[in-house]
């Protein structure tokens, strides 16, 4: 591991924002401040909203600007990446913003049942061959069902054509009431500085034409979730992986 990521995971092991907890110790004590978030951490009563794959942390700091009246807690298990966003808000000086490194699959150990208002998706990996690691599968909305309040919202941003129309396949599947969808975001006429938040890989996204999908639907109770059997044509331009795509755009631009 290089110096500098090290130096990065020193720095958030002082941070009184951010939390770290291996899974040891999870299994071991629990989380002190499960279903305690706003008393014990915020101070508040406000709604909570999760970043699930926060990466740098952009829309957890952004939107946390954008809505002091809300809490914002970013979660992702890369450490190096969350750092960028954490000293941010220590630097802004957030109180309404907060960092949870663990696997997504973890959340439950982390959150009680209704303490989450809203969860943001943006820009996750599509996982074309592991329909269980999609951040929208039934898998993961059995456990967003566990931690989100009833009729709780969740929002996917995507630059993924592959990711949008699963996506869609399984609201429709599931009857999950939609708020919002549009397969071009930024054609869409939706006036929403919420959406003009955009991530490092969505500028990326963007500097090469793509149209950006978002949709937005409410977490209902569900008895049974179904997951849609349905064909998709996958992503052909994410066959060559991220970083050769960011590095022809370079080349191109």
């Amino acid at each position: 591991m290089g110096k500098n990521k090290l130096a990065k995971f020193a720095n958030m092991e002082e941070y009184p924002h951010v939390f770290q907890y291996p899974f040891s110790i999870l299994q071991e004590k629990g989380f002190e401040m499960k279903g305690k978030w706003n008393e014990l951490f915020f101070k508040n009563n406000n709604p909570i909203v999760l970043e699930l794959g926060c990466g740098k942390g952009e829309y957890t700091v952004g939107l946390a600007k954008l809505f002091p009246e809300k809490n914002f807690i970013g979660v992702d298990i890369k450490g190096a990446r969350m750092w960028t966003g954490a000293k941010q808000a220590l630097e802004e000086n957030l109180p309404n913003v907060a960092f949870l490194r663990t696997h997504i699959e973890l959340i439950t150990h982390f959150f009680a049942q209704g303490e989450i208002a809203e969860i943001w998706i943006t820009f996750p990996d599509p996982q074309m061959n592991k329909v269980n690691k999609r951040m929208t599968s039934t898998r993961f909305m059995k456990l967003y069902r566990q931690i989100i309040s009833d009729n709780g919202i969740i929002h996917l941003k995507t630059d993924s054509h592959f990711m949008y129309t699963y996506t869609r396949a399984m609201v429709k599947e599931n009857s999950l009431p939609v708020l919002f969808d549009t397969d071009d975001l930024y054609h869409s006429g939706l006036a929403d500085d919420i959406l003009k938040i955009q991530t490092f890989y969505e500028q990326q996204w963007l500097a090469r034409g793509l149209n950006i999908k978002y949709i937005k639907f409410e977490c209902s109770e569900r008895d049974n979730w179904i997951e849609p059997d349905i064909e998709i044509e996958k992503d052909d331009y994410r066959s060559f992986g991220r970083s050769n795509i960011l590095n022809q755009s370079t080349e191109n631009g």
